[in-house]
């Protein structure tokens, strides 16, 4: 692991400068805004995605509530936003290319980013990088 990068557990990248949801999503501190997209677990999960569904500029979303779907060749499953506000950029390259989320989900496969409304008590119900590792690692232990 080299320092700053993130941690490895297995073969999942957990960047430690995330924080992370139990849905699998991740938030990156911008300062204003929070860039918002989906972990390097949950996307070789969803495998090939094909479509995302996400919300419009100026949409409110609220913590842990559905912001869209993302649909791959496996099954269409529930985005939820790691916090409240209000949607300031929607990345529209995932329109045309939504397996960005599959080859670069910490890069170019990021979703929204979201002017928060209270992200210092929004990030405390959020995993750090080592919670979120632990939850995988039990996750993935109740699957075997």
């Amino acid at each position: 692991m080299e320092a700053g990068i993130g941690m490895k557990f297995q073969t999942y990248e957990i960047p430690e400068d995330l924080l992370y949801t139990k849905e699998h999503e991740w938030a990156r501190d911008l300062g204003t805004p929070v860039r918002v997209g989906v972990t390097d677990y949950a996307a070789k999960t969803l495998n090939d995605v094909v479509y995302v569904t996400l919300p419009q500029v100026n949409a409110q979303v609220t913590q842990f509530k559905s912001i869209g779907t993302v649909e791959s060749i496996k099954a269409v499953s529930e985005l939820y936003s790691p916090i409240s506000g209000i949607v300031a950029k929607v990345n529209t390259e995932l329109e045309l290319h939504p397996e960005l989320i599959n080859k670069s989900p910490y890069s170019d496969g990021w979703l929204i980013e979201v002017k928060g409304v209270d992200f210092a008590i929004d990030r405390t119900r959020l995993l750090n990088a080592k919670q979120y590792m632990d939850y995988l690692e039990t996750l993935l232990k109740s699957h075997n």
